[in-house]
């Protein structure tokens, strides 16, 4: 903006040296009425006002408006590298957040996974525990039951002979009126027992 101003106080008095005769021959040509800026009898107090309104502008500009654009330009960028390096930080913030919020997702499904791992083989080594302790209780049961069928199945084995030996002897005496003798019955008992075994 200040180069700008020099530009035009380096122009003007070039520009208006030339642009004076081009004006006044102008209004001469319309036969001297016209607007009177135009008159060159009045020029020298024109150029007069009008160097001072441009010095006038210039120091306005260079000292009042000009600093103060630059002060606000100033202040702006300042905000914004201000407002930038605050976005960074907050960024870096966020970014350190949500790694922690990562792994701490992580440590938690480790841990999770860890629990249920455990708890499982828990849960299996206790269902081995139980399942052996019932099969050897099933186990003991059956050889308890297995004794006392063994120890029921003599007597009744016995009762049986006897009772065979009684029909043995009745079937004789009736069928073929032989009277068979008891250790007789008992021992043909015994011997077709053995046979159909």
């Amino acid at each position: 903006m200040v180069g700008l101003a020099k530009a035009t106080f380096r122009a003007a008095p070039v520009a208006l040296p030339v642009l004076v005769p081009i004006l006044a021959v102008a209004a001469e040509e319309e036969g001297g009425a016209g607007m009177p800026q135009f008159d060159a009898s009045t020029f020298p107090t024109q150029l007069f006002w009008l160097a001072v309104t441009l010095v006038l502008f210039y120091f306005a500009m260079r000292h009042i408006a000009l600093p103060r654009i630059g002060n606000a330009l100033d202040s702006r960028r300042r905000k914004i590298d201000d407002d930038l390096q605050k976005a960074a930080r907050n960024r870096e913030k966020a970014e350190a957040a949500m790694a922690a919020y990562e792994k701490a997702l992580a440590d938690a499904a480790a841990e999770a996974q860890a629990i249920q791992r455990r708890t499982s083989q828990e849960i299996a080594k206790r269902t081995s525990e139980r399942r052996a302790e019932l099969a050897s209780k099933l186990a003991a049961e059956t050889r308890e039951a297995e004794a006392r069928i063994a120890a029921a199945k003599e007597p009744a084995l016995a009762k049986l002979q006897d009772m065979a030996a009684d029909i043995v002897q009745e079937a004789a005496v009736k069928l073929a009126g032989v009277k068979v003798t008891a250790a007789d019955a008992k021992s043909a008992v015994s011997s077709a027992r053995k046979e159909t075994a």
